[in-house]
């Protein structure tokens, strides 16, 4: 019974994509305009600290995840009426209501170091040889205040200084952004 439903499901999700123009399933390395009329792909951040990945843009289709965490980055890689298909930093995909998402912009520092022994550095300026302001373990989540497209200003557990853009996901590489 239960194999029955999900093969449904993703019959009815095949669908949904094929009927897709296919500008709108495009590849995260290319930019160009959603239906919303903001930039594909586009970083954001969770807006609650519960919210529902599901397989399929709508209330229909099973949860797949639950974040419970608010502030977690997010990439929009495709959008369907009031629902964002969503990528995060381990790479999972699903679709989340637009209503959960906030255009508030942060980051992780290096999530791909996590569990490994490392420590990434939170500066005064946007130089290597600037004052340490704080050393950050991989996962942490901050805020991004600006990114110059080399360095990034942004607040961590209240402490406020730069970091490589290379060493955070959460900004695109040579993006320049201001909040």
């Amino acid at each position: 019974m239960l194999r029955t439903v999900v093969n449904a499901t993703m019959a009815a999700f095949a669908v949904f994509l094929a009927a897709l123009p296919l500008s709108s399933v495009a590849s995260a390395q290319t930019t160009q305009v959603g239906p919303s009329g903001l930039p594909l792909p586009r970083f954001v951040s969770l807006k609650s600290s519960k919210v529902n990945l599901r397989i399929g843009p709508g209330l229909n289709y099973p949860v797949e995840w639950m974040y419970t965490k608010a502030g977690i980055p997010m990439e929009i890689i495709q959008e369907f009426d009031n629902w964002r298909r969503v990528r995060d930093a381990d790479g999972a995909e699903g679709w989340i209501n637009q209503s959960l998402l906030s255009g508030r912009r942060t980051a992780i520092a290096a999530p791909w170091q996590r569990g490994k022994e490392a420590e990434i550095l939170l500066r005064s300026d946007r130089d290597t040889n600037a004052r340490i302001v704080a050393r950050l373990e991989p996962g942490v989540i901050g805020t991004i205040k600006e990114c110059d497209g080399q360095w990034c200003e942004m607040e961590v557990a209240g402490h406020r200084g730069w970091i490589s853009q290379t060493q955070i996901w959460g900004a695109y590489p040579g993006e320049v952004y201001k909040d």
